[in-house]
């Protein structure tokens, strides 16, 4: 009887990987824990100069973020043309 219960755990314990959900043609697979690629303008607090940087800049450093997120590299140098707060 103990042969048969550790056959079927041992067996169980193998197919379970089997029956995992798989993405199908039809919809893509997700990428868990990363964010969507995004721009941000960046201005020094020191010099009042921007530029254009992919990460945000940390809380409390000497870059502070001017406006919001952008989704292109072309739309935040849009951006940037248009800002006043900045020197360039």
């Amino acid at each position: 009887m103990k042969t048969i219960l550790l056959a079927t755990a041992t067996l169980l314990a193998f197919a379970s990987s089997s029956f995992a959900a798989e993405p199908t043609k039809a919809e893509p697979a997700k990428t868990v824990g990363m964010a969507p690629a995004s721009f941000y303008l960046a201005q020094d607090t020191g010099t009042m100069k921007c530029q254009i940087v992919e990460a945000m800049p940390a809380a409390g450093g000497t870059m502070k973020v001017v406006g919001a997120a952008h989704p292109t590299k072309a739309s935040a140098e849009t951006a940037l043309k248009a800002d006043k707060e900045c020197k360039n």
